[in-house]
């Protein structure tokens, strides 16, 4: 009586108050109050006034997991809260480290999302994104590709309708390439650039979005032998680029196409960007919103000795420039790389924090290509592509097609 009393009484009641309340209730009459209890404590676990998780967020997370657990299996809600409260735990063992329990969640997140799409007779599979993330970061390539070509399967017949399909595309192109699947890889780069002209013909998407995928895609032939293609591809966004600086963008848009740059720039920087097999690695092309938050701070984090690593060479290279200034150039290009993708995803005005970067990356890779003419021009072209993508994001396209016409010159193509 005292609990029905606290959810009854007028008055704002606490959290606490409410979670203490249905977990009493959940005892008498669990089909009414196991789902709200459920849902109650994934509430307590973080505070909105003050922006923290509770101190015991993880056992608030288990016991809403088992409360969901304990629903009567012929509960059609059952299947929803249980979804939900593995989705908050999984996040929860992944913050801590505890990988290995967190990917077991995700797989039953997965199990529920099948059931569900078999009852429905839907075609998308819930939980496999997040799935296909957790395997792309413990290094199991192949079935991330499986599960994400499973995935783009079921949403390709909407295309563009389906709200996130860029986003889902340009995951399933990292886990094809993580995979070693080169021409399927290269096949769905294609599907996405068709799709990015279309819609920025058709006013529905920013032409950045479609110039990124263009140099993107332009990379990805390099990378495997198709040069020829690529420059032609080079050629495309070139037209592109003039445009945008002559007009700039026909339409005012939301800022998300420089998380579309960002992600993108992630594609670049891969081959630079050897990342310590010790532990996790981001999941290749999605946004660090969906990278599990270890995943994420051992990415990030890495800045602070990474831009150590970059001065102790700088002094080095200094004096021997044949052993010491390629690795330095690298180097301080997944730093740039690092540095980008983070400040993206925290402020707007992040083009503030990085120009530095960008603008040192060319003057190491203009030394570069002095020194080392037959190697050094390519990679000066490189960064410099780097550069015009940071100004187009930045909304600075006379400074991005002056870049992109000196990488075209050192790459020997028409300008």
């Amino acid at each position: 009586m005292r609990a029905r009393n606290v959810l009854l009484a007028s008055g704002r009641r606490t959290p606490r108050e409410e979670v203490d309340a249905y977990r009493v209730l959940a005892r008498v009459s669990p089909a009414s109050y196991l789902p709200l209890l459920a849902r109650a404590l994934q509430r307590l676990t973080y505070d909105t006034g003050s922006g923290k998780k509770h101190p015991s967020c993880l056992a608030l997370c288990e016991e809403a997991v088992a409360a969901a657990r304990a629903i009567d299996r012929a509960e059609p809600a059952r299947a929803e809260v249980l979804y939900t409260a593995l989705d908050s735990c999984q996040r929860e063992l992944y913050d801590l480290g505890r990988r290995a329990e967190g990917l077991a969640m995700r797989a039953e997140m997965l199990a529920i999302g099948r059931a569900q799409a078999e009852l429905s007779e839907g075609s998308e599979v819930r939980g496999l994104r997040v799935w296909a993330a957790g395997l792309s970061e413990e290094g199991r390539h192949a079935e991330a590709a499986d599960a994400m070509t499973e995935l783009v399967a079921a949403v390709l017949p909407r295309g563009p309708a389906h709200g996130s399909f860029a986003w889902t595309l340009l995951e399933w192109i990292a886990a094809l390439r993580d995979a070693g699947r080169s021409d399927e890889a290269l096949t769905a780069f294609e599907t996405l650039v068709r799709m990015e002209a279309d819609e920025a013909a058709d006013d529905r998407s920013p032409t950045a979005c479609h110039l990124y995928s263009l140099i993107g895609y332009a990379r990805m032939l390099d990378a495997h032998g198709e040069e020829g293609q690529a420059a032609l591809v080079r050629q495309e966004a070139l037209a592109l680029l003039t445009e945008l600086a002559d007009t700039g963008e026909r339409s005012s848009w939301s800022n998300y196409q420089a998380s579309f740059w960002a992600v993108l720039l992630t594609f670049s920087g891969a081959g630079s960007d050897r990342i310590a097999p010790d532990g996790p690695r981001p999941p290749s092309g999605a946004v660090p919103l969906r990278w599990s938050p270890d995943a994420a701070r051992r990415y990030f984090d890495s800045r602070h000795a990474l831009r150590d690593d970059v001065d102790a060479l700088t002094v080095r290279a200094t004096g021997d420039p044949d052993r010491y200034l390629p690795e330095l150039v690298r180097l301080h290009r997944v730093l740039t790389v690092r540095s980008a993708v983070y400040w993206e995803n925290r402020t707007h005005l992040f083009a503030e924090r990085v120009r530095s970067l960008f603008d040192d990356g060319v003057d190491l890779a203009r030394r570069l290509s002095r020194h080392d003419p037959a190697d050094g021009r390519r990679t000066l072209a490189e960064i410099l592509i780097d550069r015009s993508t940071f100004h187009t994001a930045a909304h600075e396209f006379g400074a991005a097609l002056d870049d992109f016409r000196q990488a075209l010159s050192c790459l020997g193509e028409a300008h």
